[in-house]
């Protein structure tokens, strides 16, 4: 009998866990073994584009260092190897010049982390399984002689496979609209520049010139990491100031950077760490059984059915946190009981009952005022609105400064992550209407969770003073516009709330990951499957006329591809960032030490599934399982991570 051949195309954190979870049920196997794997990377096998090793450290991760595991079991005083193996902290910790398991690490330390879990896998594995790491671009994926896939290699060479498992990650998306049109600007005009939205550690900024004006679009994630190239990848330093923020020191090759978003302020900073690495926590309102008791059938809309509940989490947490500190953890205790025996008649008044038990001063949390500050104020010109946004940043460091226990509002605000899970088991797979994805979820409560939820190290936010204090950043003002004066052959930025607030640039950075999206995605690959009919795009038909989401349309768990006429392929799998929007929030890239969130467990579905025998000649197709459901069937009510086992 011939090998099992199995191929993992995208080596990131996505095809690196689906590796382990081959690796280490392999391990478990009684019997002789007969396989191949093949993980193929573009970049660096192992490590990936995101976290590949040879980045600058100046590009960071927004989770802690201790809560962030590559391994689906932790070290039981053996090799580390499949199944068993140290966190990144502990791993850390290991190779020296450790900062601690609250700190922030740069993405190309993960990458070497990443890159040390392949290496302990490909030691440990067992007799019969070979593992062959291949730094390629995959040019095509086809079913040939029936019941094979064939792989063509950039350099050539051809694989023949069983199994694919496609994590492929992040990619470039075709411009059009408004980016297409600046983008075309600079086409007709050489002295301007338009960098399209992808990873900073890929984007051509150390051609900027020094002194000049630089457009950046977007204030998220990414344009921390494009403000530290531009600074830091200077040669510019940070050090400690009078009063407990920073002090920025210049190279002299610095560009000006001229910064807006929708909202006008950057995004807030995640509070200083209180939580131990394994610390999960369990929602008490916000469940989707608790839901689901009061909407038994059919698709949901977020704003009526969802929302509410969420709400209602985000403010049980908030006000026990802030009567703890008032009172002591038993008045707290008794509101949470108070708040969940209300919650058996609908929604609770969660504010009510924490005003009855002597709670006052404590202003409501309001989500939308919270992600855009600025919406409703005017500003006499520049300067006015540069005193607002100083204080607004002052106030958020001293909200994480107090940390994610302690402050009521970084507390609350967590809950926003801490619920992603179930959020997806309400949402995925046409969980929404339609319109109510689009509009309500993905439309609103999306942009407004990310700003809140997903933020950068506190050090970020007081480099942002630093420089404003300097006058190397300038952030424009909410409702920020970016606009080609082809007459003058510059790029104009401005905010119609500032006035006297425009500023020319001659280059604009989109310091925004792109969304997604299986119709403009530029990967030859992807195209190719898209031409081909193997990959479709999910549309979500509930509740009225159907919404193309863009994202690869796959079934539920182990998350086959659908094609064009219908049929699953089932010896395909397709997990990650290609199939977001068919799911949600597929940028998780760890798991929690010892512990199995869906981060695990689809990826151990997976391994489970491509390493059932192989038979030859036998097509592995059928038609559409359990692709698109009612909303009302889930993957079954769990917590949120389980210890691993």
């Amino acid at each position: 009998m011939s090998a099992t051949r199995i191929a993992v195309i995208g080596s990131g954190p996505r095809g690196m866990m689906v590796l382990e979870r081959l690796a280490a049920r392999l391990g478990e196997h009684p019997g002789p073994l007969d396989v191949r794997i093949f993980l193929v990377d573009a970049v660096e096998p192992g490590a990936g584009q995101v976290y590949r090793t040879d980045q600058p450290d100046w590009f960071l991760m927004n989770t802690v260092a201790g809560q962030c595991s590559a391994y689906s079991g932790e070290p039981d005083g053996g090799p580390a190897r499949a199944g068993a193996g140290p966190s990144f902290g502990q791993w850390w910790e290991s190779v020296g010049d450790y900062p601690g398991p609250d700190s922030y690490a740069p993405r190309g330390q993960y990458g070497r982390y990443l890159r040390s879990v392949l290496d302990a896998v490909t030691e440990t594995l067992p007799t019969g399984v070979r593992l062959r790491s291949i730094k390629e671009r995959v040019e095509e994926v086809v079913r040939v002689d029936g019941d094979r896939y064939r792989i063509a290699l950039s350099g050539g060479e051809r694989l023949d496979v069983d199994r694919v498992v496609l994590a492929t990650g992040h990619s470039r998306h075709r411009l059009t609209g408004r980016e297409g049109d600046l983008a075309d600007l600079a086409g007709q005009h050489p002295e301007l520049r338009y960098i399209q939205g992808e990873s900073a550690a890929d984007m051509p900024l150390h051609e900027i010139a020094p002194g000049s004006g630089v457009g950046v679009i977007g204030l998220g994630l990414s344009f921390y990491d494009v403000m530290a190239a531009l600074t830091l990848g200077r040669g510019g330093r940070f050090t400690p100031g009078d009063g407990g923020g920073l002090v920025y020191h210049p190279s002299g090759e610095e560009p000006v950077i001229v910064a807006g978003s929708r909202s006008g302020m950057p995004l807030p900073a995640r509070g200083r760490n209180q939580k131990p690495p394994q610390y999960s926590y369990r929602p008490v309102l916000f469940t989707p059984g608790r839901i689901r008791s009061h909407q038994p059938r059919g698709p949901l809309d977020f704003t009526r059915h969802v929302l509410p509940w969420l709400q209602a989490e985000i403010e049980l947490v908030y006000y026990r946190t802030a009567l703890r500190r008032a009172f002591d953890g038993e008045v707290a205790d008794r509101f949470v009981a108070q708040v969940v025996h209300d919650a058996e008649q609908g929604v609770p008044s969660v504010e009510a009952v924490a005003a009855r038990l002597g709670l006052s001063g404590v202003p409501p949390i309001d989500i939308d005022a919270l992600a855009r500050p600025f919406a409703h104020r005017a500003f006499a010109d520049p300067e006015d609105f540069g005193r607002a946004l100083r204080e607004e940043i002052e106030r958020d460091l001293a909200h994480a400064t107090e940390g994610n226990v302690d402050s009521p509002l970084k507390a609350a605000l967590d809950v926003m992550r801490d619920t992603r899970w179930v959020l997806r088991e309400l949402v995925d797979f046409s969980g929404l209407t339609g319109r109510s994805q689009k509009e309500d979820f993905l439309g609103w409560y999306v942009p407004r969770a990310s700003f809140l939820a997903a933020g950068p190290p506190m050090e970020r936010l007081q480099q942002v003073l630093a420089l404003l204090d300097c006058g190397l950043l300038r952030i424009v003002g909410p409702r920020t516009r970016f606009d080609g004066d082809p007459a003058d052959g510059v790029y104009v930025v401005s905010s119609a709330q500032v006035p006297g607030s425009a500023v020319p640039v001659t280059t604009l950075v989109d310091a925004r990951i792109p969304s997604p999206d299986l119709h403009s995605d530029l990967s030859p690959l992807t195209a190719r499957l898209r031409e081909s009919g193997a990959w479709t795009s999910y549309v979500n038909h509930s509740g009225g006329a159907g919404y193309d989401t863009g994202g690869v349309a796959v079934t539920r768990s182990p998350f086959h591809p659908v094609a064009g006429d219908g049929g699953v392929d089932e010896d395909m799998y397709v997990l990650g960032i290609p199939t977001e929007h068919t799911r949600w929030f597929m940028q998780v890239g760890s798991s929690r030490p010892g512990m199995w969130s869906d981060f695990v467990h689809d990826a151990d579905a997976i391994a489970a599934h491509a390493l059932r025998p192989v038979s030859r000649g036998d097509v592995s197709r059928a038609q559409t399982p359990e692709l698109v459901g009612s909303g009302a069937e889930t993957a079954g009510e769990r917590s949120p991570e389980r210890k691993a086992g």
